[in-house]
């Protein structure tokens, strides 16, 4: 596995975190590297191979939750020919090809039971048995494994081995979010701006604009480094002025006229079937029932807030005005416009609205 990306970064928690994978990579023990999405777990792995002493044997990567439970175990043990049904010829697992390097198991917490069994005995003896067969292989195989839970959590709920966690926990690195990495956005953007200018031909890179950097720096980036280069790469093509790049859309998906959310069919159903009391929370139905033209229906509605609002507020005309947002006397004019008030500015009916 051969990547063009690199390791980027200069805050203390993120230096601290790759110098423990540093002294980690010299050692031939298994490491479980954790992190949320997009911290760059896979990059991580890539670095204790190559630091290593089996630097020029094979890194194999194996996503775990990208393959259905029926096929992970042949795809990391391998099959012989009639194993199951599809299994043609014999093939080897990512243990034979990993044989002599390391092998990469990302996504851990999402092996099956059955999985893991077979996992801790290749660990543990340095032998694995293709499906199908009875002879044990023997493989030199060095295990980095990532995940974004705490497995510890799935032991206690018996979804995950112990003593494989035991096992493959020799070090533990924990990658620190984006966020908790202070100055890191800045220079990853930096970074990733240049590649993308360069990428679509720019003269030169001069970098972000105070509108842009205060829009990279108060972000969360729930989705890391994957979801920061997503946002500087789009804002550097997007962009059309002459100077620095001073525009960020963070969210790709915001626009006026993008798909509302559906109801099942159940739930639309009831909807359609039931029918809501006078007074209450359902707007749009509010909206729909008496006169069919528009004024009416806006007319309505209005006359219904102000009669729920008044109630909430115990018939206080200032406190409802408050609740509002409006002025005393505007209040005072949409309740006399809708017959809310008598004439001598008192609640109808004595504080009970009709």
């Amino acid at each position: 596995m051969e990547r063009a990306s690199q390791v980027i970064g200069q805050s203390g928690v993120f230096l601290d975190t790759l110098e423990r994978a540093s002294r980690a990579a010299a050692l031939d023990r298994p490491v479980l590297v954790i992190g949320e999405r997009g911290t760059g777990k896979e990059l991580v792995a890539e670095r204790l191979h190559r630091l290593s002493p089996r630097w020029d044997q094979p890194l194999i990567v194996m996503n775990c939750a990208a393959l259905p439970e029926t096929l992970i175990e042949a795809e990391l043990f391998g099959h012989e020919a009639g194993a199951f049904t599809g299994a043609t010829k014999s093939r080897a697992g990512r243990f034979e090809e990993a044989d002599g390097g390391t092998l990469f198991l990302d996504e851990l917490g999402t092996l099956s039971m059955a999985a893991q069994d077979r996992l801790l005995r290749a660990v543990e003896y340095g032998e694995i048995t293709r499906i199908g067969s009875s002879r044990p292989i023997r493989v030199d195989v060095r295990i980095v494994a990532a995940t974004n839970e705490h497995l510890p959590d799935k032991v206690d709920a018996h979804e995950f081995r112990a003593d494989l966690l035991d096992r493959l926990s020799f070090e533990v690195v924990t990658l620190p979010p984006l966020r908790a990495r202070s100055g890191d956005v800045v220079v990853l953007a930096d970074h990733f701006g240049r590649r993308m200018a360069a990428e679509i031909g720019l003269d030169r890179w001069l970098g972000f604009g105070p509108a842009a950097l205060d829009a990279l720096t108060n972000h969360r980036w729930p989705g890391n480094v994957r979801e920061l280069r997503n946002v500087v790469e789009r804002a550097v093509y997007r962009w059309e002025g002459q100077g620095p790049v001073d525009a960020i859309e963070i969210d790709p998906f915001q626009s006026p006229y993008r798909p509302r959310a559906q109801a099942s069919p159940t739930k639309a159903s009831a909807t359609e079937q039931s029918v809501d009391p006078p007074g209450s929370d359902n707007e749009v139905a509010a909206c729909e029932v008496g006169p069919s033209d528009f004024k009416s229906r806006v007319a309505r509605f209005e006359r219904e807030l102000l009669a729920r609002a008044l109630a909430e507020n115990r018939f206080n005309q200032r406190q409802t005005a408050d609740a509002l947002g409006l002025t005393y006397d505007q209040l005072r004019h949409a309740l006399r416009r809708h017959d809310l008030i008598s004439a001598d500015g008192k609640n109808v009916g004595g504080g009970t609205v009709a």
